[in-house]
């Protein structure tokens, strides 16, 4: 794996792959000893021209688990603040010697121009380009899915015959965008539902049936729920009347989640507006997987920096002081 930089062109035996070397690197996460030395001497920067403390963390904590060296560049204070282009960044990343660069940018396909400009040599890691993509958000939700649904006979398994419904703020989600095509790539059925104005105009000519009412879908009997947050930082116009009217129309509320099949599991990709899009009751319920997926994306993370700085060798269970 040279780049990950979406999911729409990730193929199905790729996914696996990734999603079960995930799978090996939590089972190193629930030993006393985390660290593996793995990418030792490798450095990794995380190049966020956007705020984002969950994913930065989060992928500070993949790097550093593997034994990698860590830089984290804030485009906020930095030279970039000054006017610097994203070509001048990357030859300065490029002078120091990175290894692989995690990038977030405002700018849909600011990754991939990053990865073919050829300004650097890094192994590039999306992690969020505008309204376009974030493909590790997806990979953590199809691990935490397959997670839940197979436990210990999760490794080799794809997602067919399980249905997720992604509701919400699909316009404005990067989240939705990658996980309709890493959950068809998989096998799963994908159902998009929410307001016609948070709808995209080429939804339709994704891999998913499109709803508008909330208590329809659920009366379908998802396995998945994924509910995403509402966006306000993004919204520029009147995408719904007002947030009362919003969370009693697509909020998935304690009625809603009563509603839901027994074994069905409630998702989020965080941060949560909790009595907007979701109440306490279901973010705080046993079928709730927020705190998993956070988990998870450390080990998705981890598997992605491995795949892509030493995916051709054998890596080593011992444990690295």
């Amino acid at each position: 794996m040279r780049h990950l930089l979406d999911t729409k062109h990730l193929g199905r035996v790729e996914a696996l792959r990734i999603l079960d070397v995930a799978e090996d690197m939590a089972d190193t996460q629930r030993r006393e000893i985390k660290k593996l030395p793995t990418l030792r001497g490798k450095t990794v920067v995380n190049l966020f021209f956007e705020d984002s403390t969950r994913t930065r963390i989060s992928f500070e904590a993949a790097a550093k688990r593997l034994s990698a060296d860590v830089i984290n560049f804030s485009a906020k204070g930095s030279s970039v603040s000054k006017g610097e282009s994203l070509q001048d960044t990357a030859q300065t990343l490029q002078a120091m010697g990175a290894d692989a660069v995690v990038i977030r940018h405002g700018a849909s396909g600011a990754p991939r121009t990053l990865a073919t400009s050829g300004w650097i040599s890094a192994g590039v890691v999306n992690a969020g380009d505008g309204t376009h993509e974030h493909p590790t958000q997806a990979l953590l939700d199809a691990f935490t899915i397959r997670k839940r649904f197979f436990g210990a006979e999760s490794r080799g398994r794809d997602l067919a015959g399980l249905r997720v419904a992604i509701v919400g703020d699909i316009l404005h989600s990067r989240v939705a965008r990658s996980g309709v095509w890493l959950l068809h790539t998989l096998g799963a059925e994908v159902a998009l539902v929410g307001p016609p104005t948070l709808m995209p105009q080429d939804a339709s000519a994704w891999p998913a049936t499109i709803g508008y009412d909330l208590d329809a879908a659920i009366a379908e009997g998802p396995d998945a729920l994924m509910m995403l947050r509402i966006q306000l930082e993004r919204m520029n116009a009147a995408y719904f009347p007002n947030e009362r009217e919003y969370t009693r129309s697509w909020g998935l509320d304690a009625r809603r989640l009563a509603a839901l099949p027994a074994d069905s599991i409630v998702m989020h990709p965080g941060p949560m507006n909790r009595g907007l899009e979701i109440s306490a009751d279901a973010a705080d319920s046993a079928r709730s997987t927020v705190r998993e997926q956070v988990t998870n994306g450390v080990s998705v993370r981890m598997a992605v920096l491995y795949l892509l700085l030493a995916g051709g060798h054998e890596w080593t269970e011992d444990a690295d002081e």
